[in-house]
């Protein structure tokens, strides 16, 4: 983006920014975060560090979309900016890309969306209606094992499933079936702890422990 600003060629700038809003951000991320900021206690570091996160990505998108963008940047730079007017910023500093962690990531959403093709042929079908409502056996060959296995329990969080089994066989392979758990009226994932609290009964364990105990730990997503 700022290679492109050093010799005044916005429309690659106004193309880039559309491709990562509407993929990366909306198509991936945002989509995978929700979970941690709605359902994680409010003063937790799970939540916390998502909205340090959200804040570092709009301080540097309305700086990138400042120069084409001027009154709606300066109008969202009046809720989140600190000076008077966001031209009188500069852009945003960040290291180096890794190469290898984008590489990761880029297969991991490559397997998700093998998944979510299975649990788009259950939906057509009627057997469920969200994701979330799917619990999925997910067969992956040793790369893509160590790459999954590396999420740890986060990995259902990254795939949207309320259940996913990871195992290792010499294939990719993906079977996803409608889970026969309770939905939890608070995080909408599908367990089998639902009500066996009798004074949050139609919430599930986790939910639980986020509003009234110690909190889930979360790593990746």
């Amino acid at each position: 983006v700022l290679a492109h600003y050093e010799v005044y060629e916005f429309h690659p700038v106004v193309a880039k920014l559309q491709l990562f809003c509407s993929e990366d951000l909306g198509g991936f991320y945002l989509d995978v975060l929700k979970d941690r900021l709605y359902t994680t206690a409010p003063r937790s570091l799970a939540r916390r560090s998502a909205q340090t996160a959200l804040w570092q990505l709009t301080q540097a998108l309305l700086r990138w979309m400042a120069p084409f963008l001027s009154f709606t940047a300066e109008e969202a730079w009046k809720l989140v900016g600190k000076s008077d007017s966001i031209f009188l910023e500069e852009f945003s500093a960040f290291d180096p890309p890794d190469a290898a962690l984008l590489q990761k990531w880029e297969r991991i959403r490559e397997i998700r969306d093998v998944v979510n093709k299975d649990i788009e042929a259950l939906r057509e079908k009627g057997e469920v209606g969200s994701s979330l409502q799917s619990n999925v056996v997910l067969t992956a060959p040793p790369a893509d094992h160590a790459l999954l296995a590396s999420l740890g329990d986060d990995m259902k969080f990254v795939f949207i499933t309320s259940a996913i089994e990871l195992t290792a066989a010499d294939a990719l392979s993906v079977s996803a079936r409608a889970s026969k758990d309770v939905k939890c009226e608070r995080c909408w994932h599908y367990t089998d702890d639902i009500g066996q609290n009798a004074e949050h009964p139609t919430i599930c364990g986790r939910c639980i422990s986020n509003l009234h105990g110690a909190g889930e730990t979360r790593h990746v997503a």
